[in-house]
């Protein structure tokens, strides 16, 4: 055997078609743990645990009888020491000087195996990480699910709270508090555009009375049915808010002194002409429109004072505040 054969960075034997050892080169021999002499004639499954003898047999022998060649089979050895030996095993079957031999190549799988286990585990390491991150994002799912849930949730309770703190529990109106809120913005509105505004102050006439009479869950009754018959009788865009006790307020967007003492007539004549359960009642009601000069608490000035005027007159009437 020439050197550069003996010395082959692989493992290299001929076998004959019986299986004995005709040529092995040292390169297989130091892998194997063998000295030449011990190998040479023998028969190569001197080298093989029960297992793989039977798997030479059933597997090697047949293909490479069938085909003339085995490529890549997976293989192991045993050896001298009884340690195995995973090799990639290449064979060819040939004619020499008149006799059949199998010549094959081992190429040691030591390192590839432990490759492939490393390959094998990172494989599983990154499943289970995606797995983990599928999990972890599934849980970022639903916690921004409940998230968008009690933020909605919270939206609305700010909604309510936000209403509570803006409505007059008897009534359902708005409460003084955002009337006057409103107020100050049609302020805003009619300073910077100049447009005009009015508002209403109206009274129940003689409500202690009915509280004393009929006791205060009818005086309330009489309250709550005054507020939705107010309501009704309201443009869409009109404010009316319950200001504190028997009186309410109404503010009346782009309407003038004539539109307003109009509006406020329907509203007089609504309340008489509509019974209020077993009651028919009628109201006081002064008004007044913004001036540029005017400012929130003098325009309210205003409009108590021609209540004060409607009142003194004989009640059941509206007047127009005139400086």
């Amino acid at each position: 055997m020439d050197t550069l054969l003996n010395e082959a960075p692989c493992g290299y034997f001929s076998i004959t078609a019986k299986g004995q050892v005709q040529a092995v080169n040292q390169t297989l021999l130091t892998m194997l743990g063998y000295d030449r002499e011990e190998l040479l004639e023998r028969h190569i499954e001197l080298t093989m645990s029960v297992t793989n003898k039977m798997f030479f047999h059933t597997c090697f022998y047949p293909y490479i009888q069938l085909y003339g060649q085995v490529n890549e089979m997976y293989f192991s050895f045993r050896t001298k020491d009884g340690k195995e030996l995973p090799v990639l095993l290449n064979g060819i079957r040939r004619e020499r000087d008149g006799v059949t031999v199998i010549d094959c190549v081992a190429l040691e799988m030591r390192k590839r195996i432990e490759h492939e286990k490393d390959i094998m585990q990172t494989k599983q390491r990154l499943e289970a990480l995606y797995q983990e991150t599928n999990e972890a994002n599934q849980r970022l799912e639903l916690l921004h699910v409940q998230y968008e849930k009690k933020q909605q949730e919270l939206l609305e309770l700010n909604e309510k709270l936000e209403m509570l703190a803006s409505t007059d529990p008897l009534t359902g109106l708005k409460n003084r508090r955002f009337f006057q809120e409103q107020l100050q913005k049609c302020i805003a509105k009619s300073q910077e555009t100049g447009e005009v505004f009015s508002l209403c102050i109206i009274d129940i006439d003689r409500f202690k009375s009915i509280n004393d009479t009929y006791g205060h869950p009818v005086g309330d009754l009489v309250l709550s049915q005054l507020a939705e018959l107010l309501q009704k009788q309201s443009a869409e865009d009109s404010v009316v808010a319950r200001f504190g006790g028997e009186e309410f307020v109404i503010l009346l967007p782009r309407l003038d002194q004539e539109q307003t003492l109009l509006v406020a007539e329907r509203y007089r004549s609504a309340t008489e002409s509509t019974p209020l359960g077993e009651l028919q009642i009628t109201v006081s009601i002064g008004a007044a429109t913004y001036l540029p000069e005017d400012t929130d608490q003098s325009l309210l000035q205003q409009a108590d004072q021609a209540l004060y005027l409607s009142k003194n007159n004989g009640r059941n009437r509206v007047t127009f505040y005139n400086a």
